[in-house]
């Protein structure tokens, strides 16, 4: 199975947006915090939240399909393939395994954490309270980009409290919060 090193590469080769690869590496901490706490491959779903989004700048209508030849050529294991392709609802895929139902449900919910850590004070994501991001979800102007219903839906999967995911998302970027720009 490739490496951290080898999926940082292709992270790499076809993202060129800062903005995009400070993405994956949020997601890849994430994951990491999130397998942790549920007993997976801290590896694994670190890689996996690493490329979840590696084909998006370059085939934004193709993203997630257009990735996964290009994950299997490079020898990613069926399961990082199956989480990447269904974090997006509209795949299909269903999220059979314990880290597809953490991807899906942690990839907006940390674009939104990371949106919300750039309007505190000092743009550190270690200022970011639950509170606030519980705020800032109710302003729909805000980050509206960021699918709600998709954070809600990842919650109820988990079957976890949106407070908890929260907490957990800023736990895990802010020791990477000067890597991603927020610290």
């Amino acid at each position: 199975m490739p490496n951290r090193a080898d999926a940082l590469a292709l992270l790499e080769e076809h993202t060129k947006t800062d903005s995009l690869r400070r993405h994956g590496l949020a997601l890849e901490a994430v994951m990491r915090a999130a397998a942790e706490r549920d007993g997976g491959d801290l590896e694994l779903w670190g890689i996996t939240g690493l490329l979840h989004d590696f084909d998006y700048e370059g085939h934004p209508d193709e993203h997630p399909f257009w990735g996964r030849p290009v994950l299997e050529e490079h020898g990613y294991p069926t399961e990082v393939v199956l989480a990447i392709q269904g974090h997006a609802n509209f795949s299909g895929v269903p999220r059979e395994s314990s880290m597809a139902r953490w991807l899906f449900a942690l990839d907006e919910l940390t674009g939104f954490v990371m949106a919300v850590a750039m309007v505190q004070p000092g743009r550190t994501v270690s200022s970011v309270r639950v509170q606030s991001v519980r705020k800032k979800l109710k302003d729909k102007a805000f980050a509206r980009s960021v699918s709600r219903e998709d954070i809600a839906q990842g919650t109820a999967e988990l079957g976890l409290d949106l407070d908890e995911l929260v907490q957990l998302v800023v736990d895990a970027l802010t020791p990477i919060s000067s890597e991603i720009g927020l610290g």
